[in-house]
């Protein structure tokens, strides 16, 4: 498959690096230079310096051989133009990354399909569904649904209340059984080495948990309250949620905690943007002031929230007043941070959970390529690894193999498995069949031999 990516910013790169790994034939364009010598430095890919949106340029990287052309600069009106000339052009699927919440009306949609463009991506509702995902749970910093919530993915730091903390990996199964049934399974850890920093881990029987370590677990849904007690924690529903910025992120954000019933309320530095958000939401409590001011925000009750979203266009600003909601007691705080690098701080300075659009998109963009062989993806933030959703076909290497028999161990896990509508947590001595929906952990280096087997 021939799949060229416009636009090489943090975007283009990460849906490059996750491309990289299926031996695809990918070609990253654009017009600057130094962005392209660092994709070809870090990546397996082709580059080609040249602006997306000139037949020239198309007509160089053989456009209308392509199978897919996905636009994903910084510029809307840039990708739906540069998509809907590849799709002209012979591009057999397009997809533009967009930021207009207009264009997402089911309405206009189809007027776009008709036009060319296979798919529009909005980073910015990925976001905000994000959000509310980390609101609806709040014990955690991380998670995502599989086959419509049969099975979730949870991450977490373990702190002193947790009862797994100095037990070993093989007696988490024990505290984690129903009678003989696996509710959850441990599937990766992240822990702080003062030698060689943050290390991952998939853990063995003889792993150890401990204090401070982040845990990834595939969780049955009805298992989630258990979990919780395993640890040490309690499911709390935030009430009072202060949402600081509103642009488009927090507007989408507000919108959807105020469907579910929570009491929200935007602050926002812009005095014209305020008004406009004040008509615009009857039933939220706008309020025009500087976020970053500590006295604004203790003016506003910033002690009595429950959980703290700072969604402005400053990562620092974000970052800093999220600090300071933790400072008041604030038991959830989440920010958005623009700059990649800031991911891996979040676990450090005590941040419930960053969210960063980019990385999102790329992850929804690399489920619609796959689409067909894999199901579903989620990219965990703070690793190079993913977690993916296989259904297995009729002339699959997996079918009537074992879990154990496959040859992915010390590289990937199998956390879980849907059959015919049931959840399963598996052993490695559990038969896969034909139509199986498996979950699977994975770095890199086994996304080749992982996706062989299906």
């Amino acid at each position: 498959m021939k799949i060229i990516i416009g636009g090489a910013g943090e975007v283009g790169f990460h849906l490059a690096k996750l491309l990289s790994n299926e031996m695809l034939d990918i070609i990253v364009m654009d017009t600057d230079k130094e962005r392209l010598s660092h994709i070809e430095n870090s990546l397996d890919v082709m580059t080609y310096r040249g602006d997306i949106t000139s037949f020239k340029s198309l007509r160089e990287v053989n456009v209308e051989s392509a199978d897919m052309f996905i636009s994903v600069s910084q510029l809307q009106n840039t990708n739906l133009t540069s998509a809907l000339i590849a799709k002209k052009m012979g591009t057999k699927r397009t997809i533009a990354r967009i930021s207009n919440p207009e264009y997402l009306l089911r309405e206009n949609q189809l007027a776009v399909q008709r036009f060319g463009i296979d798919a529009l991506i909005s980073p910015e509702l990925l976001a905000a569904n994000e959000i509310k995902s980390l609101i609806e749970q709040s014990a955690f910093n991380e998670m995502h649904s599989f086959d419509g919530g049969r099975i979730n993915l949870f991450g977490t730091i373990l702190d002193h209340d947790c009862k797994i903390i100095n037990k070993k990996y093989k007696d988490v199964y024990l505290t984690s059984k129903g009678g003989t049934e696996r509710l959850f399974m441990p599937i990766a850890i992240i822990r702080y080495n003062p030698k060689s920093g943050y290390e991952t881990l998939i853990p063995t029987d003889e792993t150890v948990f401990e204090n401070n370590d982040q845990v990834y677990f595939i969780s049955k849904n009805y298992a989630t309250l258990e979990l919780y007690k395993l640890l040490g924690k309690k499911q709390d529903y935030f009430h009072n949620v202060i949402l600081l910025g509103g642009g488009s992120i927090g507007k989408k954000t507000a919108r959807l905690l105020k469907a579910d019933k929570h009491n929200v309320k935007i602050i926002e530095k812009n005095r014209d943007r305020a008004f406009d958000l004040a008509d615009e939401f009857n039933n939220i409590l706008i309020i025009h002031g500087d976020g970053s001011d500590g006295d604004l925000l203790e003016d506003e009750g910033i002690s009595e929230a429950d959980a703290f979203i700072a969604v402005t266009g400053s990562s620092e600003t974000n970052i800093m007043s999220c600090l300071f909601a933790k400072s008041k007691g604030v038991r959830k705080t989440i920010a958005l941070v623009e700059n990649i690098d800031y991911i891996h701080l979040s676990q450090e300075i005590g941040i419930s959970a960053f969210i960063n659009k980019k990385l999102l998109t790329a992850d929804g963009i690399f489920r619609y390529v796959r689409q067909g062989q894999v199901l579903d993806v989620f990219g965990i933030s703070d690793l190079d690894a993913e977690v993916l959703e296989f259904k297995i076909k009729e002339h699959s290497m997996a079918i009537n193999k074992t879990v154990g028999e496959l040859n992915i161990k010390d590289e990937a896990v199998i956390g879980g498995i849907v059959r015919k509508g049931e959840a399963i947590i598996p052993t490695t001595d559990f038969v896969l069949e034909k139509g199986d929906r498996v979950i699977i952990f994975s770095f890199p280096s086994a996304l080749k031999r992982v996706t062989r087997y299906f």
